[in-house]
């Protein structure tokens, strides 16, 4: 069987929808990805983090409470809908003042520059997939993160085939983030760089 889609080509895949938020942020995908485990290993008080692709803040709970009161949360995504979900669970969790929500445009993160080299980690979990030019998207992470600053990425590949992935982490190597590791999350493909 042969294959139509052209060698290193990226395969831009549908978004998420906003309406089916609830299924991002149930009691069954707590236990299956423990996003507290996930912030345990990268995240430290105080840090600064980049939650791309935040979806209602499956993740973006867990991160706000590692980085405590002197750290910080940017829980990023493409639909206003999604950061309303977020907005209003994590709410009453008291955890609003250490999150920052921002709306990125479908092909850039649309982050002010003085943001340039001031995040200690970037997540961007389940999501890349969804982005029409990732070279550009791992360049706009390149920028954000501090020297040594690291980069978590993970996409399922149920979407994204082995060669997607691996072309992905060429892209993100070209741009200045060097393969610390790789690994699975669960069953997905998963994979630290680090800013060099």
């Amino acid at each position: 069987m042969t294959s139509s889609k052209k060698p290193g080509k990226h395969q831009h895949h549908e978004v998420f929808s906003a309406s089916r938020a609830g299924h991002l942020d149930t009691r069954l995908r707590r236990f299956i990805y423990r996003p507290d485990r996930l912030a345990e290993k990268y995240v430290n008080p105080g840090d600064r983090v980049l939650d791309f692709g935040c979806c209602p803040g499956f993740f973006t709970r867990e991160f706000a409470k590692r980085v405590g009161e002197n750290g910080h949360v940017f829980s990023v995504d493409l639909q206003e809908e999604m950061l309303d979900i977020l907005q209003k669970k994590l709410g009453p969790e008291g955890l609003l003042p250490r999150i920052t929500t921002h709306r990125c445009a479908p092909d850039s993160l649309g982050l002010p520059a003085d943001l340039n080299g001031t995040f200690d980690t970037v997540f961007a979990v389940f999501v890349v997939h969804e982005v029409p030019d990732p070279e550009r998207l791992f360049r706009e992470i390149s920028l954000v993160l501090k020297p040594g600053g690291t980069f978590f990425y993970s996409d399922p590949p149920f979407i994204v085939s082995g060669g997607e992935f691996r072309d992905n982490l060429a892209r993100a190597e070209k741009v200045g983030l060097r393969l610390a590791e790789r690994r699975f999350y669960f069953v997905n493909r998963a994979a630290v760089l680090m800013k060099v």
